[in-house]
């Protein structure tokens, strides 16, 4: 009998009893500025204060703490466009297990660094995350055991534990804003979320360059689309031909995807920091900006996820310096 795609809301509150006691339940604050600008209480997740600078420790500490003493023993090995090979890292330090981490030569600086940081040997090659994934491909051949960034019921589950987190900090909501890149943050997310309130909207936000979730769907199956450079580099890479539960979870739970320009992107940002005081990166920025965009309609109290805060510094202080359009074009 075939696995089932759909990772249950049983499954995420057991991720939250592994996890509770290594990550931080981020804050929620509401926010004036967005809250002013549509007419409706706007919130934001604070998660780019996560361990690790994002989400992605949620997912990689259940994963980690999941595996069987072999596993554990042969070491850990994943393909990351940054965030999640970070997460990775530092949930494997801490259980004392050896990690690899491959990555495109597309993945900033800072976020390789900060990788190696967290003491695990990376390995860089290719121009996009599937040609990453040939060197974990080797690993695992090896006898390491691979740790995926999204498609993995262990790591969907543990993003999902956001989606508790929030129903509990703010129960009013009615929509919710994503990141969304290969799916495992917003399909644990929305299970959590519609297990518990069914009627809430889920919207998924990425970059227009390169969103292979976005294209999948608009084509009924995984696809390969070409990975680009973007501000919302987190968010780029592909969902796998062979994707096991992210693709099927996203088309059965996510009510709307809307993409942003690169301007859109680094307008995100700038908000974030001159508004909101938070150092946001693209992709943790991508639902501020569509709602300063006027890319969806609000209704009732939406919460917004700010994901990450994984951006270079030098970076950073050019597009909230007024630099956005020049660090846009440069991007595209």
């Amino acid at each position: 009998m075939s696995e089932d795609p759909f990772v249950s809301v049983d499954e995420i509150v057991a991720a939250r009893r592994t996890i509770a006691g290594a990550i931080r339940h981020t804050p929620v604050e509401q926010s004036a500025s967005l809250s002013g600008r549509t007419g409706v209480t706007v919130a934001l997740k604070l998660e780019h204060h996560q361990h690790s600078g994002s989400f992605k420790f949620r997912g990689a500490t259940n994963a980690i703490l999941s595996l069987a003493h072999a596993e554990r023993a042969a070491g850990v090995v994943g393909v990351s466009t940054g965030n999640h090979g970070r997460g990775l890292a530092r949930a494997a330090a801490a259980a004392g297990v050896r990690c690899v981490i491959a990555m495109s030569e597309l993945v900033p600086a800072n976020k390789v660094e900060a990788i190696r940081g967290e003491g695990a040997d990376v390995l860089i090659g290719g121009r996009s995350q599937d040609e990453a994934q040939h060197a974990v491909d080797r690993l695992v051949a090896e006898g390491m055991t691979m740790i995926p960034p999204f498609d993995d019921r262990r790591v969907i589950a543990g993003q999902g534990t956001l989606g508790l987190e929030m129903l509990e900090d703010m129960p009013e909501f009615e929509t919710v804003v994503v990141p969304l890149s290969g799916g495992g943050l917003i399909s644990g997310v929305a299970a959590a979320l519609k297990a518990r309130k069914p009627g809430i909207r889920v919207v998924g936000v990425s970059m227009e360059r390169g969103a292979a979730m976005h294209a999948s769907l608009a084509a009924g199956r995984p696809v390969e689309v070409r990975e680009l450079p973007t501000l919302a580099d987190s968010l780029g890479g592909g969902i796998g031909l062979g994707n096991r539960h992210t693709f099927a979870m996203v088309r059965a739970l996510v009510d709307d995807v809307v993409l942003l320009t690169e301007a859109e992107i680094a307008a995100g940002i700038h908000h974030c920091y001159w508004h909101e005081r938070q150092i946001v990166e693209g992709a943790g920025a991508v639902g501020v900006a569509v709602l300063l965009a006027g890319k969806i309609a609000l209704e009732g109290p939406t919460m917004l996820l700010l994901s990450g805060g994984n951006i270079g510094m030098a970076l950073h202080h050019r597009v909230v310096s007024g630099e956005a359009a020049d660090v846009a074009e440069e991007a595209a």
